[in-house]
């Protein structure tokens, strides 16, 4: 576009969904809440979180971005939680969406602790917001295969929830150094992460699942 211009923002209402798989038992559980990575759905993050061992007692909840589109040629539906575009304003919205739909998923559950998020790919900067800022205490967070965003270092992390980060040792997008930054930049901040390396790239395996649900299971 060609000669001067104005960019303006407006606030709209939007609608996002989000899956739910209860406890098996009745009464109050356990909430893992997961946030999915580009291009996936809610249910492809859900049928991920359940190839986690040991959480059958456990709900959970798989957030759907509020950004869908069509996958290429396919026609198969994917989502994105923002782009480079009006990221702050993103970021604020997912927050209250994220804070909202929480709120929304305490009436249909009974929760008990421990609460903790899951991340995949672009939703780990997703389960990290969660944990800094959508007002929903926590007790621990996953994050397989993307970085610490670098808004949610800037607030107190006093009572931050425990960490496992994850990276298969083939991940070309989030390789050996983005892990070992964030390990640094949360060390720094007074958080110590465990982390998980493993055989594979950028995905879920067995291997992580296997860890994963220990470190869950152990809050």
């Amino acid at each position: 576009m060609s000669g001067p211009f104005e960019v303006h923002a407006i606030e709209t209402s939007i609608h996002g969904r989000y899956l739910i798989r209860k406890a098996e038992a009745e009464g109050p559980a356990p909430l893992l809440v997961g946030f999915h990575g580009y291009a996936q759905t809610a249910e492809e993050h859900l049928d991920a979180l359940l190839e986690i061992p040991g959480l059958v007692h456990w709900h959970l909840v798989a957030i759907q971005g509020l950004h869908r589109f069509y996958r290429s040629r396919s026609g198969d539906l994917g989502a994105s939680w923002m782009t480079r575009q009006d990221r702050e304003l993103a970021i604020e919205d997912n927050a209250r969406y994220v804070n909202a739909a929480l709120t929304d998923v305490k009436k249909h559950l009974e929760v008990s602790a421990p609460v903790a998020f899951f991340g995949f790919s672009q939703g780990t900067a997703m389960a990290y917001r969660a944990a800094a800022v959508a007002g929903h205490p926590s007790q621990g967070l996953v994050a397989l295969g993307g970085d610490v965003p670098s808004e949610v270092l800037k607030v107190d992390l006093d009572g931050f929830p425990r960490i496992l980060i994850g990276r298969g040792k083939d991940d070309e997008w989030y390789d050996e150094g983005k892990m070992q930054r964030d390990l640094e930049l949360l060390g720094a901040a007074g958080i110590e992460p465990e982390s998980c390396v493993f055989e594979g790239g950028h995905e879920f395996t067995g291997e992580f699942c296997r860890v994963a649900g220990k470190f869950l299971n152990g809050l």
